[in-house]
């Protein structure tokens, strides 16, 4: 009886994040899938706080989301609109003492929000995406269980990413992450770099990295970093690696799951699936080239788009063998398409985003000393003003943008936590 009611208390010290964007619910498309996880959630009892981290909305459309929150019976809710006067003060704080996190997205949203469930008393904070067109309570439970009641510190949820008609989705996970991975391994395999090659088999032990559905227990949560760009997963797992001592995947539902896709944007590498994979590609490489020291030489880029593509298209072709299989379909020349024209390209866009400082400096230095119309300028200081920027893009290549962790947001700023109680308080007073 002693450990049900200590299991229970630590249910009780549990808190939901949702990050989202006022078009979840202010477009009409998407209000259904909205209401639908807003239903689920009156059911869960068990959950100290909600906390829905709001980008991208205006007054009006905040005050819309709290409406609908209060129409579904949800009472223990923290609205968290991130554009607002409240929050926005929170993140001038930061910027005061050097941390700035400018990058706007679902990484700078959470980020706050995962700082708001620590000064709650938290002790597991899930954070699952408003866009889960089929969404059950019990997928929470399931993703929580882990951490709360198994005593993991994470716990990532994956699943099918199969459509009610039978259709294949998943396409940056199967078709970019998975095939780089694997291209990734078979280098450092031949190269014997057994630190690479243990970062690389963790990150393919995982049936989705790509699922925004995950759970953290505090004590990992306050030493966590977070990327936020469209990387945001991927570095998140790279951190749990670091620094988690027993992380869980657990089958989030065992029926096709299904959220909003992102167009491809193969003309813009600033929108959609094309943005995603540049991000991702971008984040991955950072982790190893930067912070875990590979190096590389001026063609390995080259050389492992060339093996991606190859192991891609192995990729594709299983894909398409198990879908013949179990009668599902599968758009072969579709994804061949993205794999050529897409996501290749982002594997040379990454390392022309590391090699292009350096390369660059050499050639503009010996193109500016060639003609006498530069020499009044270079008598004013433009070669030390090329080397002095080439110096700072050596210090952070790709400029990921990255947030710092809790704990030493907490070392700078030791009143942090009340600080956010008192803009929660106000944020509550606002929309009361």
């Amino acid at each position: 009886m002693k450990s049900q009611l200590r299991l229970h208390s630590k249910w009780k010290k549990t808190v939901l994040i949702i990050p989202l964007l006022a078009s979840e619910y202010t477009d009409p498309a998407n209000l259904p899938v909205f209401k639908n996880i807003l239903r689920q959630l009156t059911r869960m009892a068990y959950l100290s706080h909600i906390i829905f981290g709001l980008d991208r909305a205006s007054e009006e459309e905040a005050f819309q989301l709290r409406d609908l929150i209060n129409a579904s019976g949800i009472k223990n809710y923290i609205l968290q609109w991130n554009d607002g006067p409240n929050f926005s003060g929170i993140y001038r704080k930061l910027s005061e003492v050097g941390f700035n996190i400018d990058e706007p997205g679902k990484g700078k949203n959470m980020f706050l929000s995962f700082g708001i469930a620590i000064a709650l008393g938290a002790e597991t904070i899930g954070l699952i995406d408003a866009d889960i067109r089929t969404f059950k309570r019990t997928q929470l439970d399931r993703l929580l269980y882990p951490v709360v009641a198994l005593n993991y510190d994470f716990s990532k949820a994956y699943y099918a990413r199969i459509t009610d008609r039978g259709l294949i989705y998943g396409r940056v996970k199967r078709l970019l992450l998975d095939p780089l991975l694997l291209s990734l391994k078979r280098k450092f395999t031949e190269t014997q770099e057994g630190k690479m090659l243990r970062l690389i088999d963790f990150l393919l032990n995982f049936n989705y990295q790509l699922s925004g559905e995950v759970a953290f227990h505090v004590d990992l949560l306050k030493k966590m970093r977070f990327a936020t760009n469209w990387g945001v997963e991927i570095f998140t797992l790279i951190e749990v690696y670091r620094k988690s001592s027993s992380p869980a995947q657990v089958m989030f539902s065992d029926e096709p799951f299904d959220h909003k896709h992102q167009e491809v944007s193969v003309e813009d590498q600033a929108k959609g699936l094309n943005r995603m994979a540049i991000d991702i590609v971008t984040t991955l490489m950072n982790a190893l080239v930067i912070e875990e020291g590979l190096e590389i030489s001026d063609t390995f880029f080259r050389d492992l788009s060339i093996t991606y593509q190859a192991v891609a298209e192995e990729q594709i072709k299983k894909y398409s063998d198990d879908a013949s299989f179990n009668n599902l379909k599968h758009e072969r020349d579709a994804e061949e398409y993205l794999i050529k024209n897409v996501f290749s390209h982002s594997i040379l866009e990454a390392g022309e985003r590391l090699a292009a400082p350096y390369k660059m400096t050499e050639k503009f230095l010996r193109f500016v000393n060639s003609y006498p119309e530069f020499k009044p300028f270079l008598q004013n200081g433009l070669a030390e003003t090329i080397l002095s920027v080439e110096q700072k893009a050596q210090q952070n290549p790709f400029g990921m943008p990255l947030t710092v962790s809790w704990e030493r947001v907490a070392n700078k700023i030791p009143r942090i936590y009340f600080d956010l109680i008192d803009v929660v308080e106000n944020e509550k007073n606002y929309f009361s």
